[in-house]
Formats: C-alpha cells, sequence, structure tokens
C-alpha cells in the first residue's frame, strides 16, 4: 500500500513539473491584463493629484476673505480628501478582486493540465504495472473493511439481494475475485441474503479497485484519487498578491500533501426529475439536509426521505441531471461560505457573487441550519437598535436581538424602513445581511447603488434569491442570510439581518412541498410552515456575555393582502416575533411617510431597547397619538366642535407632521428627541405640516450653533432634570425668536 502511495505522488509531481512549459504562457496572461490594473490605479492617482491641486488661501490674505469663504474652501477640499480616499479604496478592491479571479481562472487550467497528465501517466507504463501489482494489496484492505451497514439491513427487509460489486480497470486475476467474493458472501449469509456478487471492468477507472456493497463504496481507483485531488486543489486559498510562481508552487505543495488513502462514500441513482425535484433511491444512512452530488457536477440537498425514495431539491440546473445516472453523497449538511470576505458584496444563497467583482474564496463556511442558542446561552434585550426613523424609534422601538416584523400591503415602503435602518448602522460596528427573495434583479440592483452611494456597503452583504431563482434558492436564501449573521454573533459582533420577505419564502415552501408530494392543509400550505419560519427566526438573540455578547437582530418582512393581518402566514409570523411595525395603505395615500399604524404597531421589549432621553421624551406620544385618533375619527362627519377639541386636533396633527420622514434619511437620535420636545412643549404651533420636516432641521442647525451645551445634553442621551429641560425649552425659544432661526425655520 505504502509503494502505491509513492507511485501516485511521483506521477503527479512529474505531471505539475511537466506543466512548466506553461509558465510563459501564465506569466504573458499576467502581462495582458496587467492593464485593466494599471487603468484603476491611474484613475485613483489622478484623484489624489487633483485634491493636492486644490487651492489654499494664503495666510496673509486671512484678514481679507469673508470666514465663509474659507470654510467653505476647507469645505470642497475636505469633501475632495474624503472623494479622493473612497476612490483610492475602492481601487484597491477591485485591482484585488481582478487578481484574484484572474489567479483562478489560471490556476483551474493548470489543475486541468495537471489531472489530464496524470491520467495519461498513470494509463502508460511504468505506472500502471506498478499499481496492478498492488491489486493484491487493495484486495487485502476491502476485506479487511468490508461490512453490512444498518442501511443494508433495512433494504434486505424490503428486498431478497443485496448486490455486491467488484469493479476495475483491467481484468483481475481470479484469486482476487474469489477472495473478495468469499468474504462478501459469507456476511450475506450472516443476515440472511441471497448471493449476488458481480464482477465489472471500466476503463475510466484508470487502475486500482471498486468494490461496492449496497450503496456503499470502497474505492482504491485512479480516477477517484484525481477527483479528490481536483477538488483539493481547486479550495486552496488565494491572497490575490500572487505571482505566477507562487500558484504554481502551491500546487506543488498540494500534490506532494495529497492524502492518497481510500475513498469510502455512499451512491444512489437518480429515479426521476422534474422541476427542480429529484428522487433517489440507495444513500440509506443520508439524513435531512445533507449535500449530494451528481454525475454532471450538480448538486442538491436532501428534503424528504420516505421509506424507499429519496427527495432532493437540486441547486443548480436540474436539465443536467438525467434519469437512471449516479449520485454521490458529499459526507456533510448544506453550508455557506461566511466571514468578512462576503461584507460588501451580492450573493446568490450558495455563497457565489453575483456583482461582478470576481470570486469569493471562501475561508470558513457554517451549516445553513442549525440549532438556535438555549435560553441559558441568552441575555435580556437592553441595547436600541436606532433605525433613524421618529415613528418606530420613539413609538416602536426595536432592541439589539430583537424579531420585529415589517408587515403591511404591497407598496407601503416596507423595504425602505429596513434600508434605512441599514443605513443608520454606519459607524456602529453593526453588520448588515439583506436577503432578498422573490424580488426582481432591478429592485435589488437599486438597493445595492443606494447603499453603496450612502457607504452602507462597505459593512453589508445582500444575498440574493431573485423571482427568476428556483424555488430551492428562493428556500435556502434566508437560512444561507442567518448563517453568515451568526458568524458574526459568535464572534462577539451585533449583526441586523432583513429578510424580504417571508411571504415568497413561504410560498416557495409551499412548491418545494407540493412538488414532494407532501399533504396540503390551509390555504395549500404544508403543515410545517410553521416551523420552518420559527427554527429561522428563533436563531436571532441576544447572547449573554459569557459567551461572547453578540447579538442578531432580525428584521423579517410580510406582505398583506388589502391589510389583512389575520390571514395564515403573518398570523404565524406575528406570533413568532417580539412585535410587529404595520403599515397602512390609507396612511400612506394621505402622505404619512413612513405610514405606520401607531395603534396595531407595537414592540414587546418596549422602553428597554430606549435611552432613556427618548424614553422621557415619548413617554407620553403614544397616548397623545391615541386620543387624536379617537378624536379625528368622531369629528370627521362634523364641523362643530370646541375649542379644547380643535387644539387637540391642531397638535395631533402638528404631531403626526413631525413623525414624517424621507426616505433614506435617516436621523441621528438627539436630533428626533428635539423634534418630539418641541412640538409636544407647543413651540411648533404656526408651522405648516408640509414644512414640519425642514423646520425640525432647521432649529437643530440653530441650536448646535447657538447653545451646544443644551445640543451636548441631547447627545448624552441620559434622562434630563427639571431644571436642564427649562433650560432646553428656554434655548429652542432663543433660536426661534432670533431674526435668523426665523429665517431658516419659514
Amino acid at each position: 500500500m505504502l509503494h502505491f502511495v509513492y507511485s501516485i505522488i511521483n506521477f503527479l509531481i512529474l505531471a505539475a513539473i511537466l506543466v512548466l512549459f506553461g509558465r510563459k504562457a501564465v506569466l504573458a496572461i499576467f502581462r495582458g491584463r496587467r492593464e485593466r490594473i494599471g487603468r484603476a490605479l491611474d484613475e485613483a492617482e489622478e484623484a489624489q493629484r487633483t485634491t493636492a491641486e486644490l487651492p489654499v488661501i494664503p495666510e496673509a490674505f486671512s484678514d481679507v476673505v469673508p470666514e465663509a469663504a474659507v470654510q467653505e474652501a476647507g469645505a470642497i477640499r475636505e469633501s475632495a480628501r474624503q472623494t479622493a480616499e473612497a476612490l483610492r479604496k475602492s481601487t484597491e478592491e477591485t485591482v484585488r478582486g481582478l487578481r484574484r479571479e484572474m489567479l483562478a481562472d489560471e490556476r483551474a487550467r493548470l489543475i486541468d493540465k495537471i489531472v489530464a497528465r496524470a491520467a495519461e501517466l498513470t494509463a502508460s507504463e511504468p505506472y500502471r504495472s506498478a499499481i496492478r501489482a498492488k491489486e493484491e494489496t487493495f484486495a487485502d484492505e476491502i476485506i479487511r473493511r468490508m461490512e453490512i451497514t444498518p442501511g443494508d439491513v433495512a433494504y434486505l427487509r424490503h428486498h431478497d439481494q443485496l448486490y455486491v460489486t467488484l469493479t476495475s480497470a483491467h481484468p483481475l486475476p481470479q484469486s482476487i475475485v474469489d477472495r473478495i467474493g468469499a468474504r462478501a458472501e459469507e456476511m450475506l449469509e450472516e443476515i440472511g441474503g441471497k448471493p449476488s456478487y458481480w464482477v465489472k471492468e471500466d476503463p475510466e477507472l484508470i487502475g486500482g479497485l471498486r468494490f461496492r456493497v449496497g450503496d456503499t463504496v470502497y474505492d482504491f481507483t485512479v480516477a477517484d484519487r484525481l477527483y479528490q485531488l481536483r477538488r483539493d486543489l481547486e479550495k486552496r486559498e488565494l491572497r490575490g498578491d500572487e505571482d505566477a510562481d507562487a500558484v504554481i508552487r502551491d500546487l506543488y505543495e498540494g500534490i506532494a500533501s495529497m492524502d492518497a488513502g481510500i475513498s469510502e462514500f455512499q451512491l444512489g441513482r437518480v429515479l426521476s426529475v422534474s422541476d427542480g425535484i429529484c428522487w433517489m433511491d440507495g444513500l440509506a444512512d443520508i439524513m435531512y439536509g445533507e449535500v449530494v452530488e451528481f454525475e454532471c457536477g450538480e448538486r442538491g440537498m436532501v428534503l424528504d426521505i420516505e421509506a424507499d425514495r429519496i427527495g432532493c431539491v437540486i441547486y443548480g440546473r436540474y436539465e443536467r441531471v438525467e434519469s437512471g445516472t449516479k449520485v454521490r453523497r458529499v459526507g456533510r449538511i448544506a453550508s455557506v461560505p461566511v466571514g468578512e470576505d462576503l461584507l460588501g458584496r451580492v450573493v446568490d444563497p450558495l455563497g457565489h457573487a453575483l456583482d461582478g467583482r470576481g470570486r469569493i474564496f471562501e475561508r470558513e463556511r457554517r451549516p445553513i441550519e442549525c440549532p438556535a442558542p438555549s435560553i441559558p446561552d441568552r441575555a435580556a434585550v437592553s441595547r436600541p437598535l436606532h433605525t433613524g426613523i421618529r415613528a418606530i424609534d420613539a413609538l416602536v422601538p426595536i432592541g439589539k436581538g430583537q424579531r420585529e416584523l415589517i408587515i403591511g400591503d404591497r407598496q407601503t415602503g416596507k423595504s425602505s424602513i429596513a434600508i434605512d435602518a441599514i443605513i443608520n448602522q454606519r459607524g456602529t460596528g453593526t453588520v448588515c445581511i439583506y436577503v432578498a427573495i422573490g424580488q426582481k434583479d432591478s429592485t435589488v440592483m437599486e438597493i445595492r447603488d443606494r447603499l453603496t452611494k450612502v457607504g452602507a456597503m462597505d459593512y453589508t452583504t445582500i444575498v440574493c434569491a431573485p423571482a427568476s431563482s428556483s424555488a430551492s434558492f428562493q428556500y435556502i436564501a434566508p437560512f444561507a442570510g442567518a448563517a453568515m449573521a451568526e458568524y458574526f454573533m459568535y464572534k462577539g459582533q451585533d449583526a441586523l439581518i432583513v429578510y424580504d420577505d417571508l411571504s415568497k419564502h413561504a410560498v416557495a415552501y409551499r412548491e418545494l412541498s407540493l412538488l414532494l408530494g407532501r399533504p396540503s392543509g390551509r390555504e395549500a400550505y404544508p403543515g410545517d410552515v410553521f416551523y420552518l419560519h420559527a427554527r429561522l427566526l428563533e436563531r436571532a438573540a441576544q447572547l449573554s456575555p459569557e459567551n461572547g455578547g453578540g447579538s442578531v437582530t432580525a428584521l423579517p418582512i410580510i406582505e398583506t393582502q388589502a391589510g389583512d393581518i389575520s390571514a395564515y402566514i403573518p398570523t404565524n409570523v406575528i406570533s413568532l416575533t417580539d412585535g410587529q411595525i404595520f403599515l397602512e395603505s390609507d396612511l400612506f395615500t394621505e402622505g404619512q411617510r413612513p405610514a405606520v399604524n401607531v395603534g396595531l404597531s407595537v414592540s414587546r421589549v418596549g422602553s428597554a431597547a430606549q435611552t432613556r432621553l427618548m424614553k422621557q421624551v415619548s413617554a407620553r406620544l403614544r397616548m397623545d397619538l391615541a386620543q387624536y385618533r379617537e378624536l379625528a375619527g368622531f369629528t370627521q362627519f362634523g364641523s362643530d366642535v370646541d375649542a379644547a377639541t380643535r387644539k387637540v386636533l391642531a397638535s395631533g396633527r402638528r404631531m403626526m407632521a413631525a413623525l414624517r420622514q424621507r426616505r433614506f434619511d435617516p436621523l441621528p437620535d438627539w436630533k428626533q428627541v428635539l423634534l418630539i420636545f418641541a412640538v409636544s412643549e407647543g413651540l411648533s404651533e404656526g408651522v405648516g405640516e408640509e414644512d414640519m420636516e425642514d423646520w425640525g432641521r432647521a432649529l437643530a442647525e440653530r441650536l448646535e450653533a447657538k447653545h451646544p451645551e443644551e445640543c451636548a445634553l441631547l447627545l448624552a442621551g441620559g434622562k434630563l432634570t427639571p431644571e436642564e429641560t427649562d433650560a432646553l425649552r428656554d434655548a429652542l425659544k432663543d433660536c426661534l425668536a432670533d431674526p435668523a432661526g426665523e429665517t431658516e425655520a419659514a
């Protein structure tokens, strides 16, 4: 056996040496692609040169030039510097991505040459004779390892025979055939099976022996070694700064360190394929959620296990999978790449890049489905996750580790709230995962462009399973996103994940379940659709300090029909989350943006996820708004109301106007508090509803400029004492009384 190992290593190293003639071609390709990298570097240098050439106002003219002009020139210079720095970073990432993609392409070509040349050498002398001389050793190892698995015993309960097959590339000596056959018949007699021993020849094996008992295969063939070699070489990491010689040296090391042992795996057979669903037999010991590989190279995941067949969803092009072909058990649960390399990228549910910026080379993987943190491993939700939206941070606060549902009809601004929450995490250290399920490709690209424009893609990963993708991709997309978020949680970091949306996810699961023949229930959904979303959303948690203190905050989105929150899927997800933000179509058409219905929206975490200042300022806000809605409902058909009622209605309208906010423009917490405080104190009387937001921004700028002490109190976020409250009220009155302040407010 040891001589066989050395023989394999020797011929593979020889094959690698033979591809050295391709080194010049590789270097030529490197030079040819260098122009793309050079152009990107030139753009960065030009931007830096432009920044350096910006005019600087000499000190001698500082008394002549107005201060506003100096400040404006400084702002322009700083803006240009930031633009150049952003372009430089973007260029470096582009260059690194181009180099890695280029190296991966050339390495793949070298691997093809190595494997092809190794196959030629092994089929020729003296390697063929050396391998054939070890056939007795292979037979001894097969006899030693041979066993009957519980799956084989279960198969025999339904069938009389368990097929045993010995395959080789060349005719075998009769002594080897008889020895292996005798041992096989002995094992079959022990469990009551009939003799069924077959001997075959397959030149594609190149050399060695392959023995199969039931669906278990013991493979000593050169073909399998070359298959394993290719997989091992393709998995080797590329940093992006290697040259051609480094790539070739790395391949040599991979060849020299190759494991030349036996491969033991299970084989099955494809029974039928249709609509992305594959039915197989064999693979008796396979588990739910395990990955299988078909002969054509496509992969799938097991979703159904029956007594006589296995149901599997196919990830890629199911048209390439044919009935009767073999399917191989990979030996691992479905998983996705995770880590910092995915930040700033758009990927599919398998972790493959979709943004045209080159491949993503995995360093670590996590199963797409894994147990949620247990109760002892969790801590109470107490840290706020600010969305930057007044109507949410003041009335429906979200805490880190919480699951807050965003629900409403189509085109009511559900995704906009989620995008605002992602944008507002800039500078907080919170990593964001946006999972787009069943969305249009153009919509996902618009979201990516919006996040890129404001710098939010640097800490965001978009997992995209568009409407054009298969139901299997839409099914695994949120689980893949949860695995990516959990990576950061278990490292002690905070992560925010958005599922947009779980209504389409439930539809995709219903489609798969119906194709798999599962019994349907209410609205044709399978009976375990509740458990589907339960095991997904339970993975959001705030870990205890003993477990790192990381968190995953989930914002699932559900689309309703005509505002019916009592439908099947909405009620399921409502019962699984810690509150919901309900967006109402009528409010949206009236111009209330975001169209949050305060009466139906709730956060079960409550003020525990608010700063003490926001909690103090917004304490009576919900009650005042409820009183306004009640009075507005009673008075909408009448005009004869008393002065006190008119005052309450006017105050309520101003508060509703104060909760309006532009899309993709989240505000810091202190500015939200400032406007709510000013309106609740009656300082906004006379301000038009359509001017309320601009009035609030102008007021914040004036306070920051004239009263930095009071502004610092708001930034601290602590509870205000009565004296501090009076001082803030006086400061705001002073800003409003100032002529410049009146101009800004107007």
